[in-house]
């Protein structure tokens, strides 16, 4: 079962990484790494607020699902998060689309 997990988690990282790279391929950014797992979306991306919201569009659509609590990760003590990575979206989803 934990390979299955693993090659879900992979997919799901390969489906986020593909999305950023869509949606920032035409802005003007100085950050020219390739999106990986450590990549920050605000600090490395320069995503704004609206960026986000159409990341959780796409990510509702690839993955059929309206229920996700995206306030989890967006939120911490009843604030805003100051920084999301790659890496912690993909923790989330995981969690999210695995919990029973």
């Amino acid at each position: 079962m934990e390979a299955v997990e693993n090659s879900e988690k992979r997919s799901t990282l390969s489906f986020v990484i593909e999305t950023l790279q869509e949606m920032t391929s035409d802005w003007d950014n100085e950050y020219d790494e390739p999106i990986s797992a450590k990549t920050r979306l605000i600090g490395d991306l320069a995503f704004e607020s609206i960026d986000v919201v159409q990341l959780i569009v796409a990510v509702e659509e690839e993955f059929q699902s309206r229920n996700l609590s995206f306030e989890q990760l967006l939120m911490k003590d009843g604030r805003y998060v100051d920084e999301i990575v790659v890496e912690d979206l993909v923790n989330f989803l995981d969690a999210q689309l695995n919990a029973s």
